[in-house]
């Protein structure tokens, strides 16, 4: 095809101008389709999560003298020495366990985590962990109880903590006093 046969003539125009200049253009009753704008990413909220995950995985114990052996026992400013003997004994009544057995460090403190939030959700007030004695540790050393000891002092809803009874694991388990809710 030649570029001649491709364009329009002036005549031509001329004549499609004449015929189409009554025409009016259709009302539009189409309208677009309703499009849900995607919700504002929480960005912030992300970098905050991510923040509590490293600091989660990061932690190293400052007890590092604990030995299989040790007693563990710790109270808050203001507990009362009488609640710390009951825990010591172990007369209040233990309504939740959780047993770090087989977990790795970083596994244990993420359970231990999500532990203390549903107890303490729950209403939970006296607890057990079981974090074993280390013998099948590298060296047999107690590298759960010692981050146990040290995560549990750093967390606010812990009141106190005592080594258990020899019938409840003796150095190798807690009893935990967790904080009344504020409701």
């Amino acid at each position: 095809m030649s570029k001649k046969n491709n364009k329009l003539n002036e005549l031509e125009k001329m004549d499609f101008r004449n015929y189409t200049k009554d025409i009016k253009p259709l009302a539009q009753t189409r309208t677009e389709p309703f499009r849900q704008l995607p919700g504002p990413i929480p960005r912030q909220r992300y970098l905050d999560d991510q923040d509590v995950i490293e600091s989660i995985l990061s932690d190293i114990p400052a007890f590092d003298d604990v030995e299989t052996g040790d007693e563990l026992i710790f109270a808050r400013p203001g507990v009362q020495h009488n609640l710390l003997r009951k825990l010591r004994r172990g007369q209040f009544a233990v309504e939740a366990e959780l047993d770090l057995h087989s977990h790795t460090v970083a596994e244990a403190k993420i359970a231990l985590v999500g532990f203390l939030f549903s107890v303490r959700a729950m209403g939970k007030r006296c607890v057990r962990i079981i974090h074993g004695k280390g013998n099948s540790s590298f060296q047999k050393q107690p590298i759960l109880k010692r981050n146990v000891d040290c995560w549990l002092r750093q967390r606010e809803e812990v009141l106190a903590f005592s080594s258990a009874r020899p019938q409840d694991g003796g150095t190798g388990a807690i009893y935990l006093l967790i904080r009344k809710n504020r409701s």
